[in-house]
C-alpha cells in the first residue's frame, strides 16, 4: 500500500539506520533510498534490508532524487507514497493511523503530522506561502524586525492540536496520494533544494486538501544547513529565485487567496476561543 523513497548525500549510517528502523509497518511494500553521493558504504548498508532498493545518482537535487522513484511507483497497485528525510524517525504505527485517515478521507492529498525536535520543541512545519520578504530579505534584517514577519508567516497563533488545510507544508515528511502526481505532475526539477515543498504543496493544494495533522507526532533532527553554511545558502537563494520566478514576486493570486483564507481560520478560531474564556 505504500512506498517510501529517502534521499541521502554523504549520510551518516547511524542517521539512516534509525530512519529506517521507523519503517517497518507492513503496509510498507518498498523502500528506495536515492543516494546522491553515490557513496558505496551507503550501498552495501542498504543491502540488509530485503524491501530497500539502493539506487546510486548523481547530486541531481532533493526533488529530482524523489522522482527518480516516483516514476517506478506512479503506475503501480500502490496507494500512497512517502517522501522522508532520512533525519526523521517515528514509531511504526504512525503511518498505519495515517493511512487510516487517508482512507476514510479522499479529499486529502498530502500530509504532514506533528513534528518535534529530539528536545521536544515544536517545529513549524506548517506556513503560509512565502513572499521574497520571508524567504530571502528576512536573513538580512535584524532578529527583532525579523521576528514579526515570521510569527505571521509561521503561523504561530495556530493551535496546533487541530487539523488544518495549509497551501505550504514541510518537506521533512510528505505522505501523498499517488494519483495526486497524475493531476500535477512530479517535483519540479528546475528546483534544485529547499523550494521544491512549496512547489508541490501549493499545485496539490489547487485539487486536494494539503493538511496538517497533529494526531500524531514525528521527530526531526533538523540542521538548518542554510542558515550556518554558505554555500547552501547560495543554493537557497537560487531555488527560491526560481520559485518566485515561476508563481510571482509581488503578485501571486493564489498566494494572496490562500494565505487570507488561512489566515481567515485562524482569526476565526482565535475569537471563538476568546468568547469561550470569557
Amino acid at each position: 500500500m505504500i512506498t517510501v523513497s529517502i534521499v541521502t548525500y554523504k549520510t551518516n549510517l547511524e542517521e539512516l539506520s534509525r530512519c529506517l528502523q521507523s519503517l517497518t509497518s507492513s503496509l510498507i511494500s518498498q523502500i528506495y533510498v536515492i543516494d546522491n553521493s553515490h557513496q558505496q558504504y551507503i550501498a552495501d548498508f542498504c543491502q540488509q534490508y530485503a524491501n530497500v532498493e539502493y539506487i546510486g545518482s548523481d547530486n541531481v537535487g532533493y526533488g529530482a532524487g524523489h522522482n527518480q522513484a516516483l516514476r517506478q511507483v506512479l503506475d503501480s497497485d500502490k496507494k500512497y507514497h512517502l517522501v522522508l528525510n532520512s533525519d526523521v524517525y517515528f514509531e511504526p504505527s504512525v503511518l498505519e493511523k495515517i493511512c487510516r485517515y487517508m482512507d476514510e478521507n479522499s479529499d486529502v492529498g498530502q500530509l504532514i503530522p506533528n513534528t518535534i525536535y529530539p528536545n521536544g520543541d515544536l517545529q513549524y512545519v506548517c506556513r503560509l506561502l512565502p513572499t521574497p520578504v520571508n524567504l530571502i530579505f528576512r536573513r538580512f534584517m535584524p532578529k527583532m524586525i525579523a521576528k514579526v514577519f515570521d510569527h505571521r508567516f509561521l503561523l504561530k497563533d495556530y493551535d496546533r492540536g487541530k487539523a488544518m488545510d495549509i497551501p505550504f507544508l514541510l518537506g521533512s515528511f510528505m505522505f501523498f496520494r499517488i494519483d495526486c502526481f497524475h493531476k500535477v505532475g512530479l517535483f519540479d526539477e528546475n528546483i534544485f533544494m529547499y523550494m521544491e515543498d512549496i512547489d508541490i504543496t501549493r499545485r496539490i493544494h489547487k485539487y486536494y486538501k494539503t493538511l496538517f495533522w497533529p494526531y500524531v507526532t514525528v521527530v526531526h533532527a533538523h540542521k538548518a544547513e542554510s542558515y550556518k553554511n554558505k554555500k547552501m545558502l547560495r543554493t537557497h537563494m537560487k531555488s527560491a529565485v526560481k520559485y518566485f520566478n515561476k508563481w510571482g514576486w509581488l503578485f501571486d493570486k493564489e498566494r494572496t487567496k490562500w494565505n487570507a483564507q488561512v489566515m481567515s481560520t485562524i482569526e476565526r478560531e482565535l475569537e471563538l476561543s476568546s468568547a469561550k474564556n470569557k
